[in-house]
């Protein structure tokens, strides 16, 4: 789809913004106030975006949660936080957090846990124990699954 004319209906520039890629509404309302179209036709435009099948907040709610996970290793509390600030609505965030497969979800979980307790070998084991679980905890990972994983690698 070529890129529509700056003089073109907002209509049309928002089409070719959603099909480019995944869009959430409130990624598509930012737009709409950053071209300053005025705010009375947003939800109108939202709509016909929703209608026309351009936009799909669940559709885009699992996109999200797979790819943060896969990608960079996200936790479930991390993506759900992601998606809440992306105001995407409870009933997608948990039909998306559904989507993530349990072994698979470990995988990300181990793999983020050895890749970093890689990177500390300089530090001393109880140090090195701490930072471990610190990190995995700020990638959004269940304080259980972070404890389980690293008592593991710990073991002598």
């Amino acid at each position: 789809m070529p890129r529509p004319p700056k003089n073109a209906s907002p209509l049309d520039r928002l089409r070719h913004y959603c099909a480019y890629q995944e869009r959430c509404h409130s990624e598509v309302k930012a737009k709409l106030r950053d071209w300053e179209v005025p705010w009375q036709e947003h939800d109108e435009l939202v709509a016909t975006l929703v209608a026309e099948n351009y936009l799909n907040e669940l559709r885009y709610a699992k996109l999200y949660a797979r790819s943060k996970m896969r990608q960079k290793q996200w936790g479930v509390q991390k993506i759900k936080q992601g998606l809440k600030l992306k105001q995407v609505s409870d009933y997608c965030i948990r039909e998306a957090l559904k989507e993530l497969h349990s072994d698979e979800y470990q995988d990300a979980l181990q793999k983020a846990a050895i890749r970093k307790w890689e990177a500390l070998k300089n530090e001393t084991a109880l140090i090195r124990k701490h930072k471990l679980a610190r990190f995995l905890l700020s990638k959004g990972f269940e304080n259980d699954a972070v404890w389980a994983v690293v008592n593991r690698l710990t073991m002598p």
